[in-house]
């Protein structure tokens, strides 16, 4: 079983706007989530989620990726920042690098990301494209624990969107946004109840204490 009882410290890693990120605050302030906001990593200077977190008075940090020559180079110095700040669960929101064992076995099975599509159906780039290409009727988000593959953790929540036959990447991106907005706090909120448990490739969540019976 993954979380604990006390406030979750949350580590946010993120590279554009910011909008998972902002969905997390939000959340974390209206009691949503068990939890805070604690840092946020970005590689990109320009980040939108800089402006965010300065607004929400969050701390964060730039580190440069083009100043490294290589990738596990640069999860160290994530890790080393991460740990420093005792966090509890790491959040990729917009996240543009694929991260090292070295980031993912230093908070094995504490790392989690949203990818619009539901995997493990168009893993990798442009997900929504690549839906609409496949003509397919439903799409959606997947909040995934992270492990070593490109999206291929094991599956936490997934929303169902259904694809308008208007659609183009820009209007099915906005609806599936939507729905990352709704399920990644309820994920993460999951995690600090403790309410996950991982069995190989199967995530169950467990209900709250308060609806269980006695005898359980």
């Amino acid at each position: 079983m993954t979380g604990s009882a006390s406030p979750l410290r949350i580590g946010v890693l993120a590279s554009g706007e910011g909008t998972n990120l902002q969905a997390l605050l939000d959340a974390c302030d209206e009691g949503r989530i068990n939890g805070h906001v604690v840092l946020m990593l970005t590689n990109n200077p320009r980040a939108g989620a800089i402006v965010r977190c300065k607004r929400a008075d969050v701390p964060f940090a730039v580190v440069d990726h083009r100043a490294f020559s290589e990738r596990t180079a640069f999860d160290a110095v994530l890790v080393e920042k991460l740990r420093a700040a005792r966090i509890d669960l790491v959040v990729l929101a917009g996240f543009m690098r694929i991260i090292s064992p070295v980031l993912i076995n230093a908070f094995a099975q504490r790392i989690m990301n949203i990818h619009p599509s539901l995997l493990p159906a168009f893993p990798g780039k442009e997900p929504q494209r690549q839906a609409l290409e496949h003509g397919v009727r439903f799409s959606g988000c997947t909040v995934h624990f992270v492990d070593t593959g490109v999206d291929t953790g094991p599956i936490i929540l997934q929303a169902v969107v259904p694809v308008h036959e208007t659609d183009d990447v820009e209007t099915l991106k906005r609806r599936i946004q939507e729905e990352e907005h709704r399920i990644y706090p309820q994920a993460v909120q999951f995690f600090a109840q403790g309410r996950l448990v991982l069995n190989g490739r199967r995530v169950t969540i467990l209900p709250e204490a308060s609806s269980l019976p006695d005898s359980f």
